[in-house]
């Protein structure tokens, strides 16, 4: 009896391990096989997104750009993706005018500057074509950086307008980490190399010199502006001061020239009516490829997690 108990032990034993073999092999057929479908899914959208170089227009038009967003390297208002789109706008041959429609809160200084600097040389490369600044809801800091670049900027009433400053913000935690019994220690060769350590208390020496630093951009922020409206400009001690304004006081300070959409500054100043938009947008494949990566690391985590993925 009990050697016949014993070998049922051993069968029951086999079948269970042959049973979890299987189960381990058919997850990971499941994860591979999941793995083949999106990479053939990402292949795909990638062939049926795929945009040309050249846009195919048939008639006279204004070309349309949006500046949208918080101008950083890595957005859809990045340098690379607006100057793309400048380019592709001013290198079409039906293209009467070209429109920046902003709506930002302004953002990176180097890519603002980046834009702007595109924008005048495509000016002086295709001196026939104007170009516009449409002001949605705000064009602040950055965007109106970038704006200043435009022949002439349109807003609505009440748009928000300036910003023409420079801001370098961070934390001080020095007094918590005395309450919480908490002692900084840093090791560094340079003796600014730990520059503005929210752990450490402010050194009047560093904090000169990134107040040197903002000025310097600040300042550099101001003969854009100035370059860009002239004559238009009434200055004041306030204009550069980082105030905001609304659209109807801009106009009246020399910021903006007058009340306009994009709708109307196609009609009515460019005078052609069609509007075709060049802004180039983030893909079917880029966003696929984002959200897929997070789902994959998401997946992945759970199931090793769960302890379903068993390498031994």
């Amino acid at each position: 009896m009990a050697e016949g108990n014993w070998e049922r032990d051993v069968l029951e034993k086999l079948a269970f391990a042959a049973l979890r073999e299987q189960r381990r092999a058919r997850r990971w057929g499941i994860f591979f096989k999941l793995l083949a479908f999106a990479y053939l899914s990402a292949l795909f959208l990638v062939v049926i997104d795929w945009r040309g170089e050249d846009y195919l227009t048939t008639g006279k038009h204004t070309a349309l750009v949006d500046v949208v967003g918080v101008i950083d390297p890595k957005g859809n208002a990045s340098a690379d993706r607006i100057i793309e789109s400048l380019q592709l706008a001013f290198k079409d041959k039906n293209t009467q005018g070209v429109i920046l429609r902003i709506n930002s809160p302004g953002g990176s200084p180097v890519q603002a500057g980046i834009i702007y600097d595109e924008i005048r040389r495509l000016r002086g490369i295709y001196p026939n074509t104007p170009t516009y600044a449409v002001v949605e809801d705000i064009c602040a800091s950055g965007g109106y950086y970038i704006a200043a670049a435009a022949d002439k900027i349109y807003v609505d009433k009440a748009s928000i307008v300036g910003s023409i400053g420079v801001i370098m913000d961070g934390w001080g935690f020095t007094g918590t980490m005395e309450k919480l019994g908490v002692e900084r220690r840093v090791l560094m060769s340079g003796e600014n190399k730990a520059f503005l350590d929210p752990f450490s208390p402010v050194d009047d020496k560093q904090k000169k010199h990134a107040q040197s630093m903002l000025d310097e951009i600040h300042k550099q922020f101001i003969e854009v502006v100035r370059k860009g409206r002239g004559k238009r400009l009434k200055e004041s001690s306030d204009l550069f001061s980082g105030l905001l304004w609304t659209g109807a006081r801009s106009i009246e300070l020399g910021l903006t020239d007058g009340i306009g959409s994009v709708d109307f500054v196609a009609r009515e100043v460019v005078k052609a009516e069609d509007i075709v938009d060049f802004t180039q947008k983030e893909t079917l494949a880029e966003r696929f490829a984002k959200r897929f990566g997070a789902a994959m690391a998401h997946t992945l985590a759970g199931v090793m997690a769960r302890g379903q993925l068993d390498i031994r």
